[in-house]
């Protein structure tokens, strides 16, 4: 994306230090419902990713239900501002062309109210299934799929619509911080 700055792990984003808003996505294993098969994540990024939002201003992603959430003290959904004015919002990936419904929070910091803006495919149904199976007595399944709905790959997971990225990268250019 034009002037945008990617701070991955190759450049080490741990090692940011401007003051540019951001949008962070640190690695979500160490901070997931699976954080125990977490075996090469560092869970050392997020709280660091937390700190830079609340210094620069911007965004934070991280799927829906992350315990980054209450180990930084960041505002449920909701809730009213933090210390630093950050609020939580929810949104539903699929809203933006993802193929599944990837529930996701947004913890924003120096983002106006009047940016947040609504997403190009409301209620738009999702195609695919984050996770699950066909078969309701599988253990750790994470729940039935419906029929005519694909399960997400791995990669397809992992990805975010490039309409999504483009929606958080206005977000942060919108934060006053």
């Amino acid at each position: 994306m034009p002037g945008v700055q990617l701070w991955t792990y190759r450049r080490n984003a741990m090692l940011y230090d401007q003051d540019h808003p951001v949008v962070s996505h640190p690695p979500c294993g160490p901070w997931s419902n699976l954080k125990l098969m977490n075996k090469v994540q560092s869970p050392l990024c997020a709280p660091l990713a937390v700190e830079i939002v609340r210094r620069c201003g911007g965004v934070l992603e991280h799927p829906a239900g992350s315990g980054l959430w209450a180990h930084a003290g960041l505002p449920k959904v909701g809730a009213p501002p933090d210390a630093f004015g950050g609020v939580t919002i929810q949104v539903n990936q699929c809203e933006w062309g993802h193929v599944a419904r990837k529930k996701t929070w947004l913890y924003l910091v120096g983002v106006p109210e009047e940016s947040v803006t609504a997403p190009p495919f409301p209620d738009r149904q999702p195609t695919h299934w984050v996770c699950g199976g066909r078969n309701p007595n599988r253990k750790g399944s994470g729940g039935l799929v419906p029929k005519g709905i694909k399960v997400c790959s791995a990669q397809q997971r992992r990805r975010s619509p490039k309409a999504f990225a483009e929606w958080l990268v206005a977000l942060a250019r919108a934060s006053a911080r």
